[in-house]
């Protein structure tokens, strides 16, 4: 079997291992959001950052119900380089999220936090600050969970050692989470 084969092969066995029942719990999660009128904030590094910032544009575009319902209010802290690097170098670089939380977090909100690892300080701060602070947060991690999975409300866990495995089931999952919330929101504005 080829490299590029068995590779495949490693993603599709490991999606199907994910928990459908928690990922109707994270849907319900943010759907819950959505209703109560609350931001998703989503956070995460490297790679995570890439798929924190697509799966906000995803949930802000991509959820669009029609008018006069009101879209979805999803921002994700890794965008506004300005704002990461003026906390970064006035504090430290595991407080960048957290300190973006202490401007705009409100209770009820939710921290959507991604890390493939689970051990990523300024991810990990941000959680804590928020469960902290009357919010819920829901984490994306791989290998066994790390520090995150214990901090967070739920938490998925893609079971995998494999970096490059545990984001594109992260992107697999971040595009159904979207798919999901898209068809709540269009049956609740359908039904009105």
């Amino acid at each position: 079997m080829s490299e590029h084969d068995a590779y495949l092969q490693a993603v599709a066995q490991t999606l199907p291992l994910l928990s459908t029942n928690l990922i109707e719990t994270l849907t319900d999660a943010l759907y819950d959001t959505y209703t109560k009128g609350n931001t998703i904030f989503v956070c995460g590094n490297g790679g995570s950052a890439a798929t924190a910032s697509h799966f906000a544009l995803d949930l802000c575009k991509g959820t669009r119900p029609p008018e006069p319902f009101p879209p979805v209010r999803a921002i994700a802290l890794t965008d506004s380089v300005p704002l990461l690097t003026a906390w970064a170098n006035d504090t430290a670089y595991n407080q960048v999220f957290q300190r973006q939380l202490t401007s705009w977090f409100r209770p009820d909100d939710l921290l959507f936090a991604i890390s493939a690892s689970g051990n990523s300080e300024n991810v990990l701060l941000a959680a804590q600050w928020t469960a902290e602070h009357r919010g819920k947060v829901l984490a994306l991690t791989g290998y066994t969970g790390g520090r995150l999975a214990p901090l967070a409300h739920y938490a998925l866990i893609v079971p995998a050692n494999d970096i490059e495995l545990i984001e594109d089931c992260h992107s697999v999952l971040c595009h159904l989470l979207t798919r999901k919330l898209r068809m709540r929101i269009a049956a609740r504005a359908s039904s009105v």
